[in-house]
């Protein structure tokens, strides 16, 4: 079977794996799931990135879904993932599809699957899927039904929606001069039509389906031509969303960059001290250990949880989630949407900068007075089988005694294998999305960081 559904949905490389063929294969076994839900007459929705071919795959996923009986809501333009979860929710549908693969390099396409309540799909229901796979005939023919496919406006509702969450007219007012690295994405256009033209310097703002040859993800090794860019044009923040725009990178007015860990924490901050807001708190595997303090202090029960928010979503909808997030960018707040959303999460910080009156060094600087410095950093190994198998052994089951000197404190598997020592931890996993073992690290210098991060790529 060539469909496998990994962390965030089924992503493949292109006219390998990614062929019509497969697509129609998780068409089928997701609108097999979709006919099982209460919705089902409501019928679902289909959006897609910026990506080579989306427009295309998801016309095809509409006329597979179609064919089904399936009542398809088309989107008539590249949308974000986080657009198509609104959609889904606020139209009471079975469920949504969005053809992305996110960040990953130019050459991937992915399938992600939305559930009715505006999130990523459970495990259990991804689970469904993939048995429903097994049970179907690869030779099914797939018969458009042209009358059940509506071309939709889903970008429009979405901004109608940031509209009405978002204090704009503060933001409008603050003076801030801002730029938005779309990352060639599916982002761009969104932050000009929610504020004033002049005050945005927008980058990468248009359709390159091969991404200039980066990855779009909203990390350092992938933003340096822009960091430049920045600099030269006089501005006070930056929004970088990645290439479906559920994911956050930010860079302060010294073009430094500010990782989702500290945006996490000012976030949580600003929503439980000057929003007086309540809740429990969601936070997967490689998240910065500050998050742990804030709900120490603030009394606020916090969630760990395995890589993938969709672990996050499924506790945004049964518990009473105030904001939850992931390493790699991903911050959901459930009065807005259980989902992730980059450029929601932009925006709400520059009106977070705005209210305080502060820059967004500042507001880092804060969050160090509070709670002390953290560095973060990760490195990404695209390295043989053999070598990630070796990495793997050393590091598992608790073996590693010292991390590059400093004596172990405690270790967790819950998703990887964490080490925590005196001033920070390691963490060490293979990606769910990637063929890439991914090392994390967090520690009291960014010395310490680069350090541990060396000796964890020499284990093998």
């Amino acid at each position: 079977m060539q469909v496998k559904f990994g962390t965030d949905g089924w992503r493949a490389i292109i006219a390998k794996e990614y062929t019509y063929d497969n697509l129609k294969l998780a068409a089928l076994a997701s609108g097999k799931y979709f006919l099982s839900h209460p919705d089902k007459s409501n019928g679902v929705c289909v959006g897609y990135d910026t990506r080579f071919m989306s427009k295309e795959f998801a016309r095809y996923t509409a006329e597979v879904l179609s064919s089904m009986g399936l009542k398809v809501f088309l989107s008539s333009s590249f949308v974000s993932t986080p657009a198509v979860s609104l959609y889904t929710r606020e139209h009471k549908l079975a469920g949504g599809v969005m053809i992305t693969a996110s960040h990953n390099p130019p050459i991937y396409n992915g399938f992600k699957v939305k559930a009715s309540y505006g999130g990523p799909a459970h495990p259990e229901v991804i689970d469904e899927i993939e048995k429903n796979l097994s049970g179907i005939d690869p030779s099914t023919l797939v018969k458009p039904a042209e009358n059940l496919i509506t071309m939709t406006d889903i970008k429009s509702e979405y901004i109608a929606y940031l509209e009405s969450k978002l204090d704009l007219k503060l933001i409008r007012e603050s003076g801030l001069k801002i730029a938005h690295n779309a990352m060639y994405g599916a982002g761009q256009d969104i932050v000009t039509r929610l504020l004033d033209e002049s005050m945005v310097n927008c980058y990468h703002c248009s359709v390159n389906p091969g991404f200039d040859g980066i990855n779009p993800e909203p990390i350092p090794p992938y933003i340096t031509d822009f960091v430049e860019f920045f600099k030269e044009v006089e501005t006070d923040v930056a929004i970088i969303n990645d290439g479906d725009a559920d994911r956050i990178g930010m860079l302060d007015e010294k073009g430094e960059f500010v990782d989702s860990h500290k945006l996490f924490a000012i976030v949580l901050k600003y929503l439980v001290e000057q929003k007086g807001q309540r809740g429990e708190v969601a936070k997967t595997f490689a998240l910065t250990d500050i998050i742990d303090r804030i709900c120490q202090k603030h009394d606020l029960k916090m969630h760990l949880l395995p890589v993938g928010f969709k672990y996050v979503s499924r506790l945004m909808t049964t518990n009473d989630i105030l904001i939850g997030g992931e390493e790699s960018g991903g911050i959901g707040i459930t009065s807005f949407l259980p989902e992730r959303d980059g450029v929601y999460t932009g925006l709400l910080m520059l009106e977070i900068m705005a209210r305080r009156q502060k820059t967004l060094t500042g507001l880092v600087e804060e969050l160090y007075d509070e709670y002390g410095f953290f560095s973060y950093n990760r490195l990404d190994l695209r390295v043989a089988e053999s070598k990630k198998a070796a990495i793997i052994e050393a590091a598992s089951g608790g073996k590693l005694k010292s991390i590059a000197g400093y004596p172990v404190t405690s270790f967790n598997d819950l998703d990887g294998f964490k080490y925590h020592f005196e001033g920070g931890w390691l963490l060490i996993r293979a990606s769910g999305t990637e063929p890439v073992l991914r090392i994390y690290c967090e520690a009291d210098s960014t010395e310490k960081v680069e350090k541990v991060l060396a000796f964890a790529s020499r284990l093998a």
